[in-house]
C-alpha cells in the first residue's frame, strides 16, 4: 500500500515502533476490539512473519471465547501465529478491571517468554491516554497520574510499545472499514459502572468546549515531558547522592534532605517500588510518615522495605519479613528482581539468608552492611542446608544480580 493513501500516518507509527531495530518475534495483544484489530492489520503489513498475536479470555464474559475464535480466524487468514491465553479465577477481590488488567500482563509475559517474543505491541490510542488523564483528575493525581500511558517500557525482560497513541479510536475504525474488516464490540465498554466508561462518556460531553481526546492526549504528552525532566533529577540525585549495594541503597542524609521536597518525594517512592515491588506508588500519608522518620534520625518500615540509619548514612532495603517466607528454584527470579547465577541443579533453591544463615557467614561483619541487608539478601539453600550467600562473604562460585533503582521505577504501565 502506498504511503500517499489515507493509511499513511498509521502504517508510519507502525513502523516507527521499534526504531528501525525489530525483534525476531513481535507480539501483539489482541482482543477482537476495533483498536486492536486495526492493529493486527496494520503490524503485519509492515513486520509480516514476524508478527504473532495473542488474546486473553478473562472469563468474565459468556461472548469472550466467541470473540477469541472470531480473533484466531482472521489471524489464520493473515498467516499469524495465534494463541488463547485463559485467566483462571475464582472470585476477584477489590476492583475488578484492575485485577483483569494484572492478570492480563502477566498471562502476556510468560506467554511472550515462552515463544521466544522480545517485545510486545498494545493498540491503546489517543482516546485511551485522554481518559486515562480524565480517571487521574478525578482522583487527584499528581503528574504520575496525569502523564498518561507509556509509550514505550521494559518489564520482564521484554520491550512493551503502543505505537498508535498518538490516533484517535475513530481513526483506527475507519481504516476497519476503508478496507473492509470487521470487529467485535465489548459490551462492558458501555457498562458504566467502569470508571473507564464514566471517564469515555464525559469526554463526549466535553467535546464542545473544544476538550477532545487528541488535545488531551497532548496535555498528557506534555505532562509527560515534565516528569521526565523530574525523573532526570532523581537519577541524578541516585547517582550523586546514593549508593546501591546488596540490593539496598545508602544515602547521605544531610544531600538527600537538602533536595526540593518533589524530588524527594519521587526518590523515596521509586526506591521503595524498585525493592519492594509494589505494583502502586504508597499512600501520601504513609510517605509523609517515612520522611519525618528520616528527619528524626528513626528506623521504619513501609511498602515492604525497612528505613534504617547508620552514621550519617539512611538505608532503605528489603524487609526481613516480606522475603521470609519465599523460595524458587536456584535458576529462576526470586523476589521479583534477583537472579543467582552458578552451579544450578536440581533441588537448590533461593531463599532469603536469614538469621540462622547469616550466622554461617563468618565474614560479614568486615563488608560494613547493616544486618538487616544481609538478613534479607539471596541465598542458595538445599534442603535446609546453605549452600552459598554471595552478598555476605560466603560466594561458594555464585553471583547475585539485581537491577539498579531508577525513577523509571516511579511510573506506572
Amino acid at each position: 500500500m502506498s504511503d500517499l493513501g489515507p493509511d499513511a500516518a498509521l502504517l508510519r507509527s507502525a513502523r516507527l515502533a521499534f526504531e528501525n531495530d525489530p525483534p525476531a518475534r513481535i507480539g501483539l495483544a489482541v482482543s477482537g476490539g476495533g483498536d486492536s484489530m486495526a492493529a493486527l492489520h496494520l503490524m503485519v503489513q509492515v513486520f509480516g512473519p514476524s508478527l504473532c498475536a495473542v488474546t486473553v479470555d478473562h472469563q468474565l464474559r459468556p461472548e469472550a471465547a466467541e470473540e477469541a475464535r472470531f480473533v484466531a480466524g482472521v489471524c489464520a487468514g493473515l498467516g499469524v501465529p495465534h494463541q488463547v491465553l485463559v485467566w483462571d479465577h475464582g472470585t476477584i477481590p477489590g476492583n475488578l478491571q484492575d485485577q483483569a488488567r494484572r492478570a492480563r500482563y502477566g498471562l502476556m509475559q510468560d506467554w511472550a517468554a515462552g515463544q521466544g517474543i522480545g517485545a510486545m505491541v498494545l493498540a491503546h490510542t489517543a482516546d485511551d491516554q485522554a481518559e486515562t488523564l480524565l480517571m487521574g483528575l478525578a482522583r487527584g493525581a499528581g503528574i504520575d497520574g496525569l502523564a498518561g500511558m507509556r509509550p514505550r517500557w521494559q518489564a520482564g525482560g521484554l520491550c512493551w510499545l503502543r505505537p498508535f497513541l498518538s490516533h484517535t479510536r475513530q481513526e483506527l475504525r475507519h481504516y476497519l472499514l476503508r478496507h473492509g474488516q470487521d470487529w467485535r464490540d465489548d459490551p462492558s465498554n458501555e457498562d458504566d459502572r467502569f470508571t473507564r466508561v464514566k471517564a469515555r462518556r464525559a469526554l463526549r460531553a466535553l467535546a464542545p468546549l473544544g476538550v477532545t481526546a487528541g488535545r488531551l492526549a497532548a496535555v498528557a504528552g506534555h505532562l509527560a515531558q515534565a516528569q521526565h525532566a523530574l525523573d532526570c533529577a532523581v537519577d541524578a540525585a541516585i547517582a550523586a547522592h546514593g549508593h546501591q549495594v546488596a540490593g539496598a541503597i545508602a544515602f547521605d542524609r544531610a544531600a538527600i534532605m537538602a533536595l526540593p521536597a518533589e524530588v524527594v518525594r519521587r526518590l523515596l517512592v521509586a526506591v521503595l517500588r524498585g525493592n519492594g515491588g509494589a505494583g502502586h506508588p504508597p499512600r501520601g500519608g504513609d510517605l509523609d510518615r517515612l520522611q519525618v522518620a528520616i528527619r528524626q534520625g528513626r528506623a521504619a518500615t513501609l511498602a515492604g522495605c525497612r528505613l534504617l540509619h547508620k552514621g550519617p548514612r539512611l538505608w532503605l532495603c528489603r524487609e526481613g519479613r516480606a522475603v521470609a517466607g519465599l523460595a524458587s528454584p536456584s535458576d529462576a527470579l526470586w523476589d521479583r528482581r534477583w537472579r543467582l547465577n552458578g552451579p544450578h541443579r536440581p533441588g537448590l533453591e533461593i531463599r532469603a539468608l536469614g538469621a540462622a544463615g547469616l550466622a554461617l557467614c563468618p565474614d560479614w561483619r568486615g563488608l560494613n552492611l547493616p544486618r538487616p541487608v544481609l538478613l534479607s539478601s539471596p541465598a542458595i539453600w538445599d534442603q535446609g542446608r546453605l549452600i552459598a550467600a554471595p552478598l555476605a562473604g560466603k560466594a561458594n562460585g555464585w553471583q547475585a544480580i539485581c537491577p539498579a533503582v531508577t525513577a523509571s521505577c516511579n511510573i506506572a504501565h
